[in-house]
């Protein structure tokens, strides 16, 4: 078996000390960078691996942070993750990652995976049903907890997510401008903070305008790009006949106006779409989708912030950060059309 390589293999060979070797490999300021660069070049010709769990024992922290969402295949995650290993990376912190699906159970086995492996911190957006006492598990044994795009009752810690009541208030607002007044709401969950806040925008909108809130026009449940597909269906059979939809996410909405051209009309001429997230996809979608931009490069950014200050002492965060919402109008939103083929 070959000998392993140690930092005094390296320190060896350049004539330096340990210490500065060790300094250099952990991007220490105190080390001039010529003199970094040439550590680190000799690390990787001699094949030397960083001793993580040497170090955890010497500093009492890993590196390690988790990182827990529904569902990486959604975009809107993605973009949350992208800022967080950004952020994470200039701290030389890796994150390992998992998708709960809405289990508690396997959000709460992946928790405890973290702290078995002397994880540093967590980064979740809470599965559905998630306990405080889940959370507290973490933060009891030290290991910080920060939540993103979702709330918790009854728990205190540090919470990224934009301001959906009024993030959906102004989807609505603009529908209304329009001149729609049967407006459709698709999507969500009244078992989540994210589903019950949306509603609420949405409702709080309409009965501003004097419009009434009808329950036969909320179709709840689809998140994604095929059940917003499928809900064209209902929406197009619905006897009320609506002229707008305001959708849970951007997904949902690009699956809806999917359904609606398969249907035979024209998503923004005849029937006008909302989306939520302002996902890439959005502005290249036909039509090019109207929706909210929800701000998830900083959510994913201010958690990973939070969750560093708290590694070292700081509890400012502490509490609900909401980002502020914008609208992005594009081209699946049109004035009322009385004549529409509906």
């Amino acid at each position: 078996m070959a000998q392993k390589i140690k930092l005094s293999t390296i320190a060896e060979a350049l004539g330096l000390s340990t210490a500065t070797v060790s300094l250099a490999l952990r991007d220490s300021p105190l080390v001039a960078d010529v003199t970094r660069d040439r550590i680190k070049e000799k690390a990787i010709e001699l094949g030397y691996i960083y001793n993580r769990r040497a170090a955890s024992l010497r500093t009492s922290r890993s590196g390690i942070v988790g990182v827990v969402v529904h569902d990486i295949m959604n975009p809107f995650y993605a973009e949350i993750l992208k800022a967080i290993e950004t952020e994470l990376d200039r701290s030389r912190q890796t994150f390992i990652l998992s998708n709960h699906y809405d289990s508690v159970d396997k959000q709460r086995n992946f928790i405890e995976t973290l702290l078995q492996l002397g994880g540093d911190g967590v980064i979740m957006s809470p599965a559905i049903g998630t306990p405080a006492s889940d959370i507290r598990l973490a933060e009891d044994n030290g290991m910080p907890a920060i939540l993103i795009a979702r709330s918790v009752p009854e728990i205190d810690v540090p919470t990224f997510r934009g301001d959906d009541a009024y993030g959906t208030a102004l989807a609505t607002n603009h529908l209304i401008s329009l001149g729609h007044t049967r407006i459709a709401m698709i999507g969500g969950t009244d078992h989540t903070s994210t589903g019950r806040d949306r509603y609420a925008g949405y409702a709080d909108a309409l009965k501003k305008a004097g419009i009434e809130v009808d329950p036969a026009l909320r179709i709840p449940g689809p998140r994604t790009k095929q059940s917003g597909f499928e809900a064209a269906v209902n929406f197009l059979a619905n006897p009320l006949k609506p002229t707008a939809a305001v959708c849970w996410n951007d997904l949902v909405a690009i699956g809806l106006m999917n359904g609606i051209a398969r249907a035979g009309l024209v998503p923004g001429k005849d029937i006008s779409v909302t989306g939520y997230d302002d996902l890439e996809e959005a502005a290249i979608a036909t039509p090019a989708l109207t929706t909210v931009w929800n701000g998830q490069s900083e959510v994913g950014r201010f958690a990973a912030r939070a969750l560093l200050d708290k590694l070292n002492g700081s509890s400012e965060a502490d509490g609900l950060h909401l980002i502020k919402p914008e609208m992005r109008i594009r081209q699946s939103t049109m004035p009322l059309n009385p004549g529409a083929g509906r």
